[in-house]
């Protein structure tokens, strides 16, 4: 073990903390892995085993205190583009037939689709354009 230079060690020990980030999917390895290997680079510019250890545990809570609340922010964000469903709420959609409570035929994103109206009362002639508030099923909910 006296052969081998503390800088190695270092690295095995980053590429040891990188198997369970892959394995977990747990980004404080990878943050862990990253004070390994700056504990390597100081290890390799000569400085003493005291100074590699403070290098290492400051690198890694530095990460760990400003990188995981920014992923964890990130990943409770909803995604930016809607698709399916969710893309058509909001679109403007053309009256085909008579869209009323019980229910009508309207023309939207190229298709036809099944309408009725939210306010059961409301009803919308042929050649207008209505509002897609909501799908339920394969029903558009205009207004």
């Amino acid at each position: 073990m006296n052969d081998i230079d503390a800088w190695v060690w270092w690295l095995v020990a980053a590429a040891a903390l990188g198997i369970p980030l892959v394995v977990t999917a747990m980004p404080e390895f990878g943050m862990l892995a990253v004070g390994g290997v700056a504990a390597a680079v100081t290890a390799g510019l000569g400085f003493g085993v005291v100074i590699q250890v403070l290098v290492f545990a400051v690198v890694s809570v530095a990460l760990i205190a400003v990188v995981r609340p920014i992923a964890t922010r990130h990943r409770a964000q909803r995604p930016q583009l809607a698709t399916g469903i969710d893309a058509l709420k909001g679109k403007q959609a053309l009256v085909l037939e008579r869209v009323d409570g019980s229910g009508g035929r309207i023309k939207l994103a190229g298709e036809v689709w099944s309408a009725r109206s939210l306010d059961a009362e409301r009803a919308y002639e042929v050649g207008q354009e209505v509002d897609v508030v909501d799908i339920e099923g394969a029903t558009a909910i205009v207004i």
